[in-house]
């Protein structure tokens, strides 16, 4: 029950994709990490690294949108008492300005390029961005990943399998779904990972051995600690 990984097209891989379209897709994404546990997956992972926090403690989402996982976590947090600040780091400045209420700060910037100094935050996540890119860039994304978490990285993303597609498909209709959601999301699904596939991923572009799990709503997470970072010449 699961299809060889295929490319496929997004359509807001699309830089030319219009604001109101990218921004409805992009709401029908925070309701499919509510009901289908994509936002759920990430927060078993921060949760188990909660307690080598201190008291206070930051964190970067790459790619966040709308700042829904940056919401979430700073809510997580406080309840097991760390007040996390949470940086959204997206391209798309439409996003970020219409998320930023959930979030502590944000950034525009480049996934593969982050603007973060080496080991300066905490925990780094990156929720269903990953499959967007195919070798160098993914591995690229990986290892910078690597490079700015501090004690943390976390790549949380759709697992592969018809069953997820044949699951997907009906339920965008029953919740209303925009048509670019409903095209992406199946395609999302076949780009997907099985887990030995993200775990290898990870060990090939970081050398770090992660901690993959599948989680509910056919999603996958990896997570490793980086080594203590060089200090960097001044």
């Amino acid at each position: 029950m699961v299809p060889a990984r295929r490319r496929g097209f997004e359509h807001l891989d699309d830089a030319s994709v219009p604001d109101d379209v990218r921004l409805a897709s992009m709401r029908d994404v925070m309701r499919s990490n509510t009901v289908f546990g994509g936002a759920r997956a990430v927060m078993v992972e921060l949760e188990r690294v909660l307690p080598q926090l201190g008291p206070s403690a930051t964190m970067l989402d790459i790619g966040t949108g709308l700042g829904d996982i940056p919401e979430r976590a700073a809510q997580l947090a406080a309840g097991r008492g760390v007040q996390l600040r949470v940086i959204g780091l997206d391209g798309s400045e439409p996003l970020l300005r219409a998320g930023r209420s959930r979030m502590a700060e944000s950034v525009r910037g480049d996934a593969l390029r982050l603007p973060f100094a080496s080991g300066s935050v905490d925990v780094v996540t990156c929720s269903q961005v990953l499959h967007h890119f195919e070798e160098p860039e993914l591995g690229q994304l990986l290892a910078e990943m690597h490079r700015v978490a501090r004690v943390r990285a976390i790549v949380s993303d759709l697992r592969r399998s018809w069953v997820a597609v044949a699951g997907f498909w009906p339920a965008t209709f029953l919740l209303a779904f925009h048509r670019v959601t409903r095209h992406d999301g199946i395609t999302s699904i076949l780009r997907g990972f099985t887990p030995g596939e993200l775990g290898a991923l990870v060990q090939r572009a970081t050398g770090a051995t992660p901690r993959v799990a599948t989680r509910l709503g056919w999603r996958v997470t990896a997570s490793w600690s980086p080594p203590e970072q060089e200090e960097e010449p001044r």
